[in-house]
Parts: C-alpha cells; sequence; structure tokens
C-alpha cells in the first residue's frame, strides 16, 4: 500500500516508516520537522514531504499527487505540561490539524486513516488494567484534544464512509532492532533516555519525583512498550480498517515498571 505518515519524521512516526517499508509498503512522512528528525527518514531525499498539517491544500495535492491509500497520521503535539501552560496550542494543533488531515482526505478521495491516539484520554483511573471501553475521562488538554479527535474519526466514518482506527498506547521506548535510531528529542523528558544520558555522563543525575506512591516502592508504575511494537500494531489495524467503522485499540505490554525499576 502508499501510506503517508503525518509526522513521520518523528520518534514514533518514524518508526512506523521504517517498519512498513521493512514490509513492503510505499510510505512517505509529511513533517514540518518542528521536533522530527529529517535522518529518521531513510531515502528523506525523496520519502521526506515537508509541509504543515494545517495547510489542508498542500496535503490534499501530496495525497493525490503520491496517489496515497492511507494515512497514518501521528503530527501532534503531545506534552502533558506544556499542553497545561499552552491549551490553544494543542487544540490548534492536535484538533484543528487532525481536521485539516481529513478534509484533504476527502478533498483527495482518501477514505483510510490510523490515528495514533494516547492513553492519557482515560485520565487517571483506579482501575489495576485499562481496556478499550473502560471511561474516557482526560483530565489534561492534550488528552482531552486527542478524545476529540477520535470523537471526529468516528463522524467521519459514520458521514463519510472512512475507515478509521484510533491506536491508544501507553509509553513509547526503545530502538530500531539494529540500534540505527531510537529517541532523539531536542528538549528530553522521558525517563529511559533520561537514565541512559546519565548512565553515558551526559546528565550529571536523574530525579525521582515522589517515592511515596501506592505502589510496591513507592515511585510511579507506567506501561512502557516498545516502538517496534506500536508500529507492528499500526501496520495491523491499517489491514483491518473497514469502510464506515471507527475502531479503538489500546497497546502496551500489559506489564507495570517503576520508576526504581527502569533505572535498576
Amino acid at each position: 500500500m502508499r501510506v503517508l505518515c503525518t509526522g513521520g519524521a518523528g520518534y514514533v512516526g518514524s518508526a512506523c516508516l521504517r517498519y512498513l517499508l521493512g514490509e513492503g509498503h510505499d510510505v512517505f512522512a509529511y513533517d514540518d520537522l518542528s521536533e522530527g528528525n529529517r535522518l529518521a527518514v531513510p531515502e528523506h531525499e525523496d520519502r521526506l514531504l515537508l509541509g504543515d498539517i494545517r495547510d489542508k491544500d498542500k496535503l490534499a495535492r501530496v495525497l493525490t499527487e503520491r496517489r496515497i491509500d492511507v494515512v497514518m497520521h501521528f503530527a501532534a503535539v503531545a506534552s502533558v505540561p506544556d499542553s497545561i501552560r499552552d491549551p490553544a496550542l494543542y487544540w490548534d494543533v492536535n484538533l484543528v490539524g487532525t481536521k485539516s488531515v481529513l478534509d484533504a482526505m476527502r478533498g483527495a478521495g482518501v477514505t483510510k486513516i490510523v490515528l495514533s491516539s494516547t492513553a492519557a484520554t482515560y485520565g487517571f483511573s483506579e482501575a489495576s488494567s485499562l481496556t478499550e471501553s473502560s471511561p474516557q475521562v482526560p483530565v489534561t488538554p492534550y488528552g482531552t484534544s486527542k478524545m476529540a479527535c477520535e470523537a471526529l474519526l468516528r463522524e467521519y466514518a459514520l458521514a463519510y464512509g472512512f475507515g478509521c482506527a484510533s491506536m491508544r498506547y501507553f509509553n513509547a521506548s526503545g530502538a530500531d532492532l539494529d540500534g540505527a535510531h531510537g529517541e532523539d528529542r531536542r528538549h528530553e523528558s522521558h525517563l529511559i533516555p533520561l537514565v541512559l544520558a546519565a548512565a553515558l555522563g551526559v546528565r550529571d543525575e536523574v530525579l525521582i519525583f515522589g517515592d511515596d506512591w501506592t505502589t510496591p516502592d513507592g515511585t510511579c508504575v507506567r506501561d512502557y512498550v516498545h516502538v517496534r511494537d506500536i508500529a507492528q500494531a499500526h501496520a495491523l489495524a491499517m489491514g483491518a480498517l473497514t469502510p464506515g467503522s471507527a475502531e479503538a485499540y489500546n497497546i502496551g505490554s500489559g506489564v507495570g515498571l517503576s520508576v526504581r525499576e527502569i533505572v535498576a
């Protein structure tokens, strides 16, 4: 299939792009490089297309000219603390940007989309595990904006016959199995790369915030899922898209690890 990955030069987006290329698909990245890395896209001279997802007309031209079959939509702003400081940006890029993508698809006759969503749409739950039918009660502008994107997909599926999938995942982690690509953000805030940077001497220390959580060792427990597993899940969802239907899938390892366990 011919696939366009919005945000395809970012960490998860580029991992999915490289995975799909390895599976024999013809894949392109559409990215403004505000956070993405040009070199994360193989054959970037031909496969990396520069642009903003809010530029609907340009995006529609790309979809048409590249004869795209499916869009994988990763482009977004995705920091929970930043969303609290600047919710307007999150609604603009995440929701307005997603509507722009969907409208560009309508204009180009493309009706299949896989959305990179988030477990943050569930909010803070007391449940030991979450299912796709768990209540979505987001508590941050980031989670709320992503839940709104999912609602938009459902409405486009019902009204225009789109086939949609929303992928709700937890903490993406890891690198390509050959070690060529991994997390490489300009401003890193994720635990695993911070721990590795401290081990390499790039950072002086790793700070642990909180030691009195109701967990076995008192530190926060999260579900870390390997980026290649996320890529495989997106590929499987792409193959299962059904016109007029909007599905949602959780992606996780099913095993929680605490901050202290990750450090160890």
